[in-house]
């Protein structure tokens, strides 16, 4: 039985960010994991995509992100069961918590926190007859490495973040791309649909709205692809053709622990995130609240919190003063302390 203070299901961004909050308040955690290696999505799927949103960042791609966030936690030495999935949860007599895996490794913590993302999830795919016979043979549902796209005929399908900053990113690797969108509006972030558009004007995106998809064609290989513009019909060839429409979430095993669902998350309370059972939390994308933004960054917002109220289901009756870490620095478990040096004021007669 592995035993820790917080059991954390999901080592994407946000688990990976409440392990350093919990380690500031000298709460230890073990993080959870079904693929085999922490990053969540942002390792799986797209560790290569720039992310443009996280404070501080102007941009920095979702790999690097991970490996940012790893770096910051090492110092509180979580624990990871990676390549397993959290199948079960039992509540004990005293409390605590025992979450078991389809490998049946048990672990035990008075306080869960699901920080599972999406749950499990499979890219939505275009309602193309022969699709299947051309995926992993140009057509491909996600980006893991851009390298192979370089000085190479692309088109993007798609109106959201992931399509409009693919897009972007892939000019600067002189990759010929085409972006699709059924309708002329976009969904994504305002000055991504901006770029585009000015990429666009210098002819570096090759944009069609509205326009879809409904064919591809090809001897054993994508070769072409036949898209519907407006009034038109346009056959044109290309090396790789990537939908990115989505991807459908399912929660799996996490939908029978008798937590309040509600449009396939798992509803919680916005004062520290706990979902209808005491003890266990629900951070990051996998929740939801009237309000809710499916963001890194709010999800960072949702673990401080939980873990300020973890701090006091661990330690009842104890007062727990907020330090700044810009004042106090940073102490880890083998009682090394980090500390920024000091402000020298200089004084101007």
């Amino acid at each position: 039985m592995i035993k820790t203070d917080i059991i954390i299901i999901g080592a994407g961004p946000v688990g990976l960010f409440a392990i350093f909050e919990a380690g500031l308040l000298k709460m230890k955690c073990h993080l959870i994991d079904a693929l085999p290696q922490p990053g969540g999505q942002c390792t799986e799927i797209y560790p290569k995509k720039p992310i443009y949103d996280i404070p501080g960042f102007p941009e920095i791609l979702a790999g690097k992100l991970v490996e940012n966030l790893l770096e910051q936690s090492k110092q509180f030495t979580p624990g990871f069961t990676l390549g397993e999935r959290a199948e079960t949860i039992e509540k004990n007599k005293n409390g605590t918590f025992n979450v078991i895996t389809n490998k049946g490794t048990i672990h035990n913590a008075p306080v869960v926190a699901i920080a599972g993302g999406l749950g499990s999830f499979e890219p939505r795919k275009p309602d193309i007859l022969n699709i299947s016979n051309y995926e992993g043979k140009g057509i491909d549902y996600m980006i893991k490495n851009p390298k192979i796209y370089k000085n190479k005929k692309v088109v993007i399908a798609g109106g959201g973040d992931s399509a409009l900053d693919w897009s972007i990113f892939l000019t600067k690797i002189n990759a010929k791309v085409t972006l699709i969108h059924r309708r002329n509006e976009f969904r994504g972030a305002l000055d991504s649909v901006e770029k585009v558009r000015k990429l666009t004007q210098k002819k570096k995106i090759d944009l069609l709205t509205p326009a879809e998809v409904i064919n591809v064609a090809g001897n054993r290989i994508l070769e072409s692809i036949t898209i519907k513009h407006k009034e038109n019909t346009i056959i044109q060839k290309t090396d790789y053709f990537i939908p990115l429409f989505g991807l459908s979430p399912k929660l799996g095993p996490i939908a029978k622990w008798n937590l309040d669902i509600e449009k396939n998350a798992i509803k919680v309370n916005t004062f520290d995130y706990q979902t209808n059972q005491p003890g266990i939390f629900a951070i990051g994308d996998v929740n939801i609240y009237p309000g809710k933004l499916k963001l890194i960054l709010c999800g960072f917002h949702e673990a401080t919190l939980m873990c300020q109220s973890a701090y006091q289901i661990i330690n009842p009756g104890k007062r727990n003063i907020l330090k700044y870490t810009t004042v106090s620095g940073i102490e880890g478990f083998d009682g090394t302390i980090k500390k920024a040096p000091k402000a020298t004021i200089q004084r101007i007669n």
